[in-house]
């Protein structure tokens, strides 16, 4: 187990370079002119931190689980493996709200047994699934002597007469002299039930299907919408958070939870911040940290007390001087955080920015990225139609050395967090995800090895509908959702209803 702050992320020799990002695979990709319907939109991504598993859920409810096959010498590929159904729409009486079956979070927990276990919850719900292969069982002889049976009439030979019968409604007989016949049906057995083998019959095999069972419910504990929820490093707790309250929950015990977290006011007229996303540190089970709708990020140990009303460290990023506008509290909102996986680092987004943070600093951000800066005079048009609240996702390669985010137009980022790193990728979720590479105008402000830095925004100056590249960009066509594998240089991002997978 990896000390969260003793290890820190070290650039290798050559480290400063970028990625050289191809394509890998597709699933569900959109054809020319194709409608996409609402329930087929990819809802969230999770990569499995110890199995080579990926799952995705939609938003209408299906959930698709892929695995990773492939020699030690090629790049990641996955097959398709299974799909489930999750949640089913459901409506709040008390409240008259309905509650839509869309997943917002997936969280994979420790496999037992050679089964694969997972939460997933909607607004209002978390469930624990169990996926483990079964091995197939059917009827696959009836014993029957086909020379003496004819089709669903009578059995040939017999010696009961069928024609001096009287028969009354639903197949009742008047007639009380029914016998069976010295011995028996000799041709008539009970049916023989075997796992299939298609090569040889009646002998076992191996063949299985996939099978998912719901294991655990836990509902009733949040009155808002769930937004986060987290697994501990221990194996047996998680946590939920809503806008307002993080709950801790024991994987085994779906009727009760402790709420560890309340920002509600006594007076909701007072309320000036909500909770945006929530999640353990990665090796110590007391600590998590919580994002803000006001930027920012509060950790929290939980042997502090038993409701973490007061945070042990705060970390809130400095306003520039003269740069406070009607957007800025809207843009400042945090929609992602994840910690890094030696535990020392904090990654967020909100709006316009990547921001890496060290939990030992919290004077401010050890590094900012900006995202799409050229958007920055076309805020006002982006409140208009709501793209403005739209919330994007971020995350870490393994080694904590580069981030990724989704933009518009179905573009993502990478960057370098290195000491020295000049990487700022602009790709695209297509087959040809260089196809929109330009030079990047925006750099980190500040790196791991320069801490030193003055944090500065680079000023958007095209106030076209270009973005820096000159390309057109889309504000329906966004990517919110993508994951980094835990231990390849792999990305799995959605575009709607289709996932892609690149490799570096």
């Amino acid at each position: 187990m990896i000390n969260g702050g003793s290890e820190t992320a070290v650039a290798p020799v050559g480290g400063s370079q970028p990625l050289d990002w191809k394509f890998s695979q597709v699933f569900g990709e959109r054809t020319a002119g194709e409608e996409i319907q609402e329930v087929d939109i990819i809802s969230a991504i999770e990569l499995s931190k110890i199995l080579r598993d990926l799952i995705f859920p939609h938003v209408g409810h299906r959930r698709d689980l892929e695995k990773m096959d492939y020699p030690i010498n090629r790049h990641p590929e996955f097959r398709y493996k299974t799909e489930f159904q999750s949640h089913e729409p459901e409506f709040d009486y008390l409240k008259s709200l309905e509650i839509e079956e869309k997943i917002n979070k997936i969280r994979w927990c420790q496999s037992s047994n050679g089964a694969l276990f997972l939460l997933s919850t909607n607004d209002r719900t978390i469930k624990l699934w169990k996926v483990q292969e079964k091995k197939v069982k059917k009827v696959c002889n009836m014993n029957v002597d086909s020379t003496k049976a004819m089709g669903n009439g009578p059995i040939v030979g017999s010696s009961i007469s069928t024609s001096s019968k009287q028969y009354i409604a639903n197949g009742g007989c008047t007639s009380n002299d029914f016998s069976f016949p010295t011995g028996g049906f000799p041709s008539l057995h009970l049916p023989v039930v075997v796992v299939v083998n298609p090569e040889c019959l009646f002998v076992t095999s191996h063949e299985t299907n996939l099978m998912a069972r719901c294991r655990r419910i836990y509902t009733h504990a949040h009155d808002y919408h769930i937004n986060s929820i987290s697994n501990n490093s221990d194996g047996e707790t998680f946590i939920s958070a809503d806008d307002l309250r993080i709950n801790l929950w024991n994987l085994e015990i779906s009727s009760q939870s402790f709420n560890i977290v309340d920002v509600k006011p006594a007076n909701m007229e007072d309320l000036t911040e909500v909770i945006t996303s929530a999640e353990f540190h990665p090796t110590h089970c007391n600590m998590l940290a919580y994002s803000s709708s006001k930027g920012s990020i509060r950790l929290i140990d939980m042997r502090q007390s038993a409701l973490c009303d007061t945070h042990s460290k705060l970390f809130e990023g400095q306003e520039a001087p003269g740069s406070r506008s009607f957007f800025t509290e809207i843009i400042a909102s945090i929609s992602d955080i994840k910690f890094a996986k030696d535990g020392r680092h904090i990654l967020t987004r909100d709006y316009m920015t990547l921001k890496l943070w060290d939990i030992n600093m919290d004077s401010g951000p050890v590094a900012t990225f900006q995202v799409h800066e050229y958007l920055r005079p076309k805020l006002c048009d982006l409140y208009e139609n709501d793209s403005i609240f739209d919330k994007f996702e971020c995350c870490l390669s393994g080694n904590g050395l580069r981030v990724a985010t989704g933009s518009y137009s179905n573009l993502f980022r990478v960057f370098g967090c290195s000491e020295g790193s000049t990487e700022a990728t602009t790709l695209e979720a297509s087959k040809n995800p260089m196809r929109r590479q330009g030079q990047a105008t925006s750099r980190p402000s500040r790196s791991l090895g320069n801490l030193s830095g003055v944090v500065r925004r680079v000023k958007g100056a095209d106030n076209s509908g270009v973005d820096a590249n000159g390309n057109a960009f889309d504000f329906t066509s966004k990517l919110l959702h993508l994951a980094w594998h835990p231990t390849e240089n792999s990305i799995a991002c959605a575009a709607s209803n289709s996932l892609y997978m690149y490799y570096a």
